[in-house]
């Protein structure tokens, strides 16, 4: 069973920074395309940033891209997302998600595995 915990959220000022991190249980991480998606409160789950097995290759949305930096360390199983000079526009749930394949996977429902969420919150 593939689990996924992410943490790293919290409420900050517009133009602050925060790193989320998604840990991933299991010996195949290294193989997985990963996610980080958010969702506000009445909108719809939106992939933000994606990142290949290797980390190589990274796509990220044009509302995040220059502020946001997605990255892996396979060694340690864990994805990163580095937030930079936050918007109260950020202000969402933010979900991992994992998938075996081994390159950029950018539609959700292509996504096997979700972590539970983690708050973010960027006060104007």
């Amino acid at each position: 069973q593939v689990q996924l915990v992410e943490s790293g959220g919290g409420l900050v000022q517009a133009g602050d920074s925060l790193r989320l991190s998604c840990s991933v249980s299991g010996r195949t991480f290294s193989s997985y395309a990963m996610g980080w998606f958010r969702q506000a409160p009445g909108k719809e789950r939106d992939l933000v940033a994606a990142i290949n097995y290797s980390g190589v290759d990274t796509y990220y949305r044009d509302s995040v891209k220059g502020r946001f930096t997605v990255s892996r360390e396979n060694a340690k199983n864990t994805v990163y997302l580095q937030m930079n000079s936050l918007k109260p526009e950020d202000t969402a749930v933010y979900y991992c998600a994992g998938t075996a394949a081994p390159g950029i996977i950018l539609r959700r429902s292509s996504y096997q595995y979700w972590g539970q969420g983690t708050q973010v919150t960027v006060s104007s």
